[in-house]
């Protein structure tokens, strides 16, 4: 089922040229001896030599003392010598053609495809653009302390959860409730997803998450049932929609007053309703296990996604899971339009109008891009990889939904033919279940993603800051953060003939020289919105220096 590595391919012009060699006919001349043979000896040979010599200077002589034959020999010399200059010529275009191929500064997707082949083989020696970037400097520090270990006789109460959003928002979002319910000792019901997104998937919690697994792997932290005792189930519950990026003190104090008031608290936002840093240790360890280890997916989905990746990683090949996010949801929210047609960007726009909940409606979507805020296109992606060294027959994944436009992955699939996504690794039958199942498609491309050899996402959304966060922490596998400013504004130049391909390509790679997921230490900004988000980068907090490190 797996399509193999890129077969080479000819020059389209190289086909063209066959060098033909005309077979030459030797005359050899001997003389004979008395008896009728062949004489070879020293003497002999010298002596037809110097007979042949004679005989074919007179004949030569001849020849142009004959003025009819003067006129055809000038015109059979011009004929040798312009064929000879043809076949010359057509020898040197061809070599000067494969030489410029190789060093062309002309986009790759104009490129003739032998120098494809030559810089993919040069490409293919370079195991740095497969190498992890992983250290055993570091480890997961996220064992809870026997005094963490919850009172199983004590609750303040019960809190219901409404999961809003896409799947790693819910994700998310649920592990921070779990540590919400830990701050004010609570025992939570296992929550209720969003049904009302761009996706509408009518999935609920059992149908992604293995929610045994999520039960038992916290029942050390907090308590978590499935329904409300009988006793609380007729109690209107208090709606809440927490404080965004609040401190762990909002809660176990405002909120756990309510808390104990009312005996049940019903959230009905969970996205970004606790703060990146300033969290006590214990609470922020206990996010991560709540995101990494306790919201495990259900067995059907997980064992379809370890089948996928076998099938992409068949014969040892690596493969790059690549989430181009060039999806209409994202493009509309984003009011992106770069490359689209102005029916398309239309399209976008009333879709942006359309959702009430998307508050920026007027946006310069090319000014967008140029700060970097745009998901790179199929073409950007390209060039983007392409600069970075991968070679042509490179296996790439596309772990998101149906890419927007009419050109869809085109640009992409013609450097790298080798494209998957799950609706072409698996066969109908494997994904007949998930029809219409979107969340549990996307666990699907998450299981891909976290698996991959290397991860590269073109927009920082949820999902790539939640496979960030889990590559990360299981041990800092290659991640490419792509720096989307300063990549655009060099296509835009060697677009405008102002940079070779040679000196685009250089400048990217030293542009990500420390983008691809090696330990750096979460940055603290002046707001929440403008630092680093703590699930897309969980060091510190989760991932923690060997204590031989610590004393260097």
């Amino acid at each position: 089922m797996m399509a193999g590595g890129e077969n080479c391919r000819t020059s389209p012009l190289a086909a063209t040229i066959k060098t033909r060699r005309k077979p030459m006919d030797f005359v050899e001349y001997a003389e004979e001896n008395g008896n009728g043979k062949v004489d070879f000896t020293a003497q002999n040979h010298h002596q037809l030599g110097h007979h042949q010599h004679r005989i074919r200077t007179v004949s030569l002589m001849r020849y142009m003392r004959s003025g009819r034959y003067l006129g055809r020999w000038i015109f059979g010399a011009l004929m040798l010598l312009m064929v000879s200059t043809m076949f010359v010529k057509i020898m040197l275009i061809h070599f000067f053609l494969r030489v410029n191929a190789s060093m062309s500064s002309r986009d790759f997707l104009q490129l003739p495809r032998t120098s494809l082949e030559a810089r993919d083989l040069m490409h293919a020696k370079n195991n740095e653009i497969w190498t992890n970037p992983g250290t055993d400097k570091y480890y997961k520090c996220i064992a809870r302390s026997s005094k963490e270990i919850r009172d199983k006789t004590i609750s303040n109460g019960y809190i219901l959860v409404h999961a809003n959003g896409g799947l790693n928002q819910m994700r998310t979002g649920i592990s921070d409730m779990v540590a919400v319910a830990k701050l004010m000792n609570a025992s939570m019901v296992l929550p209720l997803l969003d049904h009302k997104s761009f996706w509408t998937d009518p999935s609920e919690f059992k149908d992604i998450f293995n929610r045994k697994h999520f039960i038992r792997a916290l029942e050390d932290d907090i308590e978590v049932l499935e329904s409300l005792p009988p006793s609380l189930a007729n109690v209107e519950p208090l709606m809440k929609a927490p404080v965004s990026w609040s401190k762990a003190s909002y809660y176990s104090r405002e909120i756990l007053k309510l808390l104990k008031r009312h005996k049940v608290i019903e959230f009905t936002h969970t996205d970004s309703r606790l703060a990146n840093n300033g969290i006590p240790d214990f609470i922020q360890k206990l996010r991560c296990h709540a995101m990494y280890e306790a919201l495990s997916f259900t067995e059907e989905i997980e064992e379809l996604g370890k089948k996928l990746v076998n099938r992409l990683g068949e014969n040892g090949e690596p493969y790059i899971a690549l989430h181009l996010r060039y999806e209409k949801d994202m493009l509309a929210f984003t009011g992106c339009n770069y490359n689209l047609t102005r029916k398309e960007s239309e399209e976008l726009r009333k879709l942006r109008y359309k959702t009430k909940h998307w508050k920026e409606k007027r946006i310069n979507g090319t000014e967008k891009r140029l700060q970097g805020g745009c998901p790179m296109t199929p073409r950007e992606a390209a060039l983007f990889l392409e600069a970075m060294g991968y070679p042509s027959n490179t296996k790439i994944c596309i772990v998101a939904g149906e890419i927007f436009g009419q050109n869809g992955l085109k640009a992409l699939q013609e450097r790298y033919p080798n494209i998957y996504s799950h609706s072409n690794l698996a066969t109908e039958q494997e994904l007949e279940p998930f029809t219409q199942r979107h969340n549990q498609l996307a666990a699907l491309d998450y299981i891909i993603a976290l698996h991959s050899d290397v991860f590269l996402y073109t927009y920082d959304g949820n999902m790539a800051k939640a496979v960030r966060g889990h590559r990360l922490f299981e041990g800092f596998r290659k991640t490419i953060n792509p720096d989307k400013k300063n990549i655009v504004r060099l296509i835009d130049e060697m677009n405008n003939k102002k940079l070779t391909w040679e000196e685009f390509a250089t400048q990217v790679r030293g542009l990500h020289v420390n983008r691809t997921g090696a330990p750096n230490a979460r940055v603290v900004g002046d707001s929440p919105k403008l630092e680093e988000n703590f699930y897309a980068n969980p060091f510190p907090g989760c991932v923690c220096p060997r204590p031989e490190e610590k004393s260097k």
